[in-house]
């Protein structure tokens, strides 16, 4: 299945905030930018899934009226981190995530290792229904670990190879992933 994965427009909130699940704004006129973008990269008619924070699902909304949204597709639930600055959370607790990536949940919620699960069942479901083709609007953490997916990963698997993966997804970019099961 191929996936046209686009990560939402930059947040309007002042940098250096921890926001994961936290339902932040985004600029209507950045949105407006990238439509073209996209319409002119995927192609039409095809499904379009959207985590359902504001800041995917406004730009799925422009893409098609009727966007199919997925709780799976959130970024990592920062729990108690959520909408601190970095500064403001103890540094022994990022020193701990920064340890332990894949199994540390940051904030006290999820880790890396229930994200991957999420997303697994999100693919799974996707195969089931046999979709050939999807644009999914989400975040960079679901985008990174759909990019890395090989079929027979398990999520420990597949959270480690994302847990080493140093890549930075830009706001507003898409990714084509060829998707194996």
């Amino acid at each position: 299945m191929r996936l046209y994965l686009i990560r939402h427009t930059k947040p309007d909130i002042l940098s250096g905030i921890c926001y994961g699940q936290s339902d932040v704004p985004v600029k209507e006129s950045d949105i407006a930018e990238l439509i073209p973008a996209i319409k002119a990269r995927c192609p039409y008619g095809i499904p379009v899934y959207s985590s359902p924070l504001s800041r995917c699902l406004k730009l799925a909304q422009q893409l098609n009226t009727d966007p199919i949204v997925d709780t799976r597709l959130m970024e990592l639930n920062f729990g108690s981190w959520e909408m601190q600055t970095w500064e403001q959370i103890p540094r022994e607790q990022i020193d701990a995530w920064a340890a332990d990536t894949v199994n540390y949940a940051p904030g006290g919620r999820e880790n890396l290792v229930q994200m991957t699960n999420r997303v697994i069942a999100f693919i799974t479901d996707l195969q089931e229904h046999a979709v050939e083709q999807a644009v999914v609007i989400c975040h960079s953490g679901i985008i990174k670990i759909l990019s890395t997916w090989q079929s027979g990963n398990t999520s420990v698997d597949l959270a480690q190879r994302v847990a080493k993966m140093h890549v930075n997804i830009e706001f507003g970019s898409c990714i084509e992933r060829e998707i194996l099961m």
